[in-house]
């Protein structure tokens, strides 16, 4: 039977609410989507819980007509901006030497047990990048191996709890309750990432309207994220800045002059702020030299802090660039210029069955990935959100242990109901249940008078026993 999931990416310039239908086979569907203008968003950052969740209810309510269905569970997105991330290790012994999920559970709370959070943070991520098996290092799936000991080393992602709860808010205010909580970036990789990069090691920059997020993948997870307050925005204030136009303009400018490779000698007429009947000639020279500039920035800081991560070695696979700001005319070369040789490619998101044209765009990277991660494209041995460990593995009923209520029979005990047999004639009996009233009086009617008497060649002691009884009651 067919599963319906609706994930929404609340990004600073766009919300994007995408519902999919999710078959037995883990194929998606998407059958509907809806896209509105982010508001009480800046720098990934809800600075308005009522407007941020008007857009939400926008988009929603636009993929919901299209899909013809009413879900209200959602997976959603969470900035780069409020996450941090730190590591951490777990070691436990195998009794039983056959290392099963519940092993795997029981390393991974030990890792995330040892790891040094702060009171203001909260964990949504718990990702293994190393298994170690007795002394063999680096095991990419330690289910059903020999061992007498296994550790893991983890990358922990946490985010402040304050601006957690305000991004909750607005998406319960939209009327919806939340399934899953994913970060941004790591949505992001999921869409654009292929089986090689994985493998090789990849950096998968998803350059948005307002932030720039950075994250490494090497091994078998996540090592490394980083966030950049700077996006397509900013190249539009610039232009809206040095040219003296209007933002809107500056933002047609952007969209159809923007070209990093070639330098025009054209000049092009635009209107002034403030007076926009008069137009003022300005070179498209001028228009170059201030894309590039922020451009170039932007990909500089991103290049520190990929040298700061120390994994730059282990990326093999080079740069991948996504999100809106990768449509500007030359930015692949320029960041194969700055990220100093290493290959850089634009990455789209992965096609989906149904995909509408318009999600193909590297802008819907991250609302992609949310459902490609609904659909089990996680790390390996991942602990969510919910503090659920994500696999694929089929677990053995001695193995879910996690339903048994140890306390159960204590709280309310419950006496076995004892039967009688009532002889309803003609030799057929029946076996009825005596009510717990009737219990009860045999209860309170029971005499030592009633205890079988000992035959006579049987020993004294239980004799003794009963006329002692007798006596005493």
């Amino acid at each position: 039977m067919a599963k319906t999931i609706l994930a929404i990416d609340i990004g600073s310039t766009k919300v994007c609410a995408v519902i999919a239908e999710l078959n037995s086979e883990n194929e998606l569907t998407v059958t509907g989507h809806g896209t509105s203008r982010s508001q009480g968003v800046k720098k990934g950052v809800i600075t308005n819980i009522e407007l941020a969740a008007k857009s939400i209810k926008k988009a929603l309510g636009d993929a919901r007509r299209i899909a013809g269905n009413n879900i209200s569970v959602a997976t959603i997105s969470i900035s780069n901006a409020y996450a941090r991330s730190l590591n951490s290790t777990g070691i436990v012994n195998i009794p039983h030497k056959d290392i099963s999920i519940k092993e795997i559970k029981r390393v991974m709370d030990t890792a995330l047990y040892n790891a040094n959070i702060p009171n203001e943070f909260e964990v949504i991520h718990v990702l293994p990048y190393n298994f170690k098996v007795d002394d063999q290092d680096f095991i990419e799936d330690p289910f059903g191996m020999n061992a007498s000991r296994l550790e893991v080393d983890v990358n922990i992602i946490i985010t402040q709890k304050s601006a957690l709860s305000n991004l909750k808010k607005a998406v319960r205010s939209a009327g919806l309750e939340i399934e899953g909580i994913v970060l941004n970036s790591y949505a992001s990789a999921i869409a654009v990432m292929g089986e090689d990069e994985r493998e090789l090691g990849v950096a998968v920059i998803d350059m948005g309207g307002q932030t720039s997020n950075l994250i490494v993948h090497v091994g078998n997870s996540v090592r490394y994220n980083d966030f950049l307050a700077v996006g397509s925005n900013h190249i539009t204030n610039d232009l809206s800045m040095a040219l003296h136009t209007p933002l809107q303009v500056a933002e047609k400018v952007k969209i159809r002059h923007g070209n990093l490779l070639e330098i025009s000698n054209e000049t092009i007429e635009l209107p002034v702020i403030g007076d926009e009947e008069s137009r003022n000639p300005i070179s498209l020279e001028i228009v170059h030299s201030v894309i590039q500039a922020r451009v170039e920035e932007a990909l500089m800081l991103l290049a520190k802090s990929l040298d700061k991560s120390a994994l730059r070695e282990q990326i093999g696979a080079g740069v991948v660039l996504t999100g809106g700001m990768t449509k500007l005319k030359g930015i692949r070369e320029l960041a194969q210029a700055i990220f100093q040789g290493m290959p850089v490619r634009i990455g789209t998101p992965k096609e989906l069955g149904g995909m509408f044209e318009e999600l193909k765009d590297p802008a819907y990277a991250t609302v992609v990935g949310l459902l490609l991660y609904r659909a089990g494209e996680h790390t390996p041995y991942e602990i969510d959100y919910h503090k659920n460990l994500l696999h694929h593995k089929e677990t053995p009923e001695e193995e879910q242990l996690d339903d048994i209520d140890l306390t159960a029979r204590r709280e309310n005990p419950k006496r076995p109901t004892r039967e009688k047999e009532l002889d309803f004639g003609g030799g057929g009996r029946r076996r009825a249940k005596k009510s717990e009233e009737e219990e009860k009086k045999e209860e309170e009617s029971f005499s030592f008078e009633d205890l079988p008497k000992p035959d006579k060649g049987e020993g004294g002691a239980l004799n003794r026993f009963v006329n002692w009884a007798k006596q005493l009651f």
